[in-house]
């Protein structure tokens, strides 16, 4: 098992559940509004007047067989607004209860 950390422009959010519902993968944390900015070239969501818009974040556990397609659908999500931003990052799951 896998945890699948999204971090995300709220333009995103509705996409990214499809995404998901499209990949069975029914679980999943959403964070609502943060904060942040990327670590290379992306612009500041602060939720200021400067920085208006926001990001989000989502945390999903998924079988190891699934996670390849939900990245390449994630990739493809990024790669038609790049400018919006999002990243997603996969970890392992040593235990669960």
């Amino acid at each position: 098992m896998k945890a699948v950390f999204i971090s995300y422009d709220l333009a995103h959010h509705e996409n990214i559940i499809e995404v998901l519902n499209k990949t069975s993968c029914r679980g999943f944390t959403a964070f609502g509004e943060v904060q942040g900015r990327g670590s290379h070239t992306g612009v500041p969501h602060y939720g200021t007047h400067a920085w208006p818009s926001l990001a989000s974040a989502m945390i999903t556990f998924v079988e190891d067989d699934r996670v390849d397609i939900l990245l390449e659908r994630l990739h493809a999500l990024d790669t038609d607004k790049p400018l919006l931003g999002l990243r997603a990052f996969v970890w392992n799951v040593e235990k669960t209860i």
